[in-house]
């Protein structure tokens, strides 16, 4: 990425994003830069997505489901009854056809950070980690997450996919079927 590029979608978010989501964006952006660094994945590609992976995630739950509507994207019944993913999806949708990015793999990373999927490229998973791992995050179990991606990505993807179900669950909200198929799938390579 040129340094004009970088110089361009870091002010448009931070123009888009409060003050905590501004630095949150630009620390999952260090942390998968880093990550792509270590398993050899694109890290101009890896800095963009990380940048811009939520940029829909401060917009009204109206803006967000009137750009899904507008462009076409049909939400699953899931989707439909979880207004906390629909920033990935309509954030999918903003890179693709407001910034006019036509990166497949920038765009997949943007739409899968938080439910993951069956069949993720390299910077998808890089995007899904480096959002659990980023500087400013003080979750409980944070320290084991950084821990698992400094040995493998498939263990980081096992243990957030883990994470991710856990607290859906212990939330009794629904589980999305992608994030299913993303550990059953994880699971059975180790098998």
């Amino acid at each position: 990425m040129t340094e004009k590029q970088r110089e361009f979608y870091t002010q448009h978010i931070k123009e888009r994003l409060s003050d905590y989501r501004f630095k949150h964006s630009v620390n999952v952006s260090k942390e998968a830069v880093r990550l792509a660094k270590k398993y050899g994945g694109n890290e101009d590609k890896a800095e963009l997505a990380g940048l811009l992976h939520d940029v829909m995630k401060d917009a009204g739950k109206k803006e967000q489901l009137e750009l899904i509507e507008k462009y076409g994207v049909k939400l699953n019944e899931v989707e439909k009854n979880a207004p906390k993913l629909w920033h990935a999806i309509a954030g999918s949708v903003y890179v693709h056809k407001v910034l006019k990015i036509r990166d497949k793999d920038i765009i997949n990373a943007v739409r899968y950070h938080t439910t993951a999927r069956a069949g993720m490229s390299l910077l998808e998973k890089i995007i899904y980690i480096a959002d659990y791992t980023s500087e400013e995050r003080d979750y409980k179990g944070v320290e084991k997450m950084r821990k698992a991606c400094n040995v493998s990505l498939e263990l980081a993807m096992e243990e957030a996919l883990a994470f991710g179900i856990e607290a859906r669950a212990e939330d009794h909200t629904a589980i999305h079927p992608d994030t299913f198929e993303a550990y059953n799938e994880i699971m059975l390579a180790k098998a």
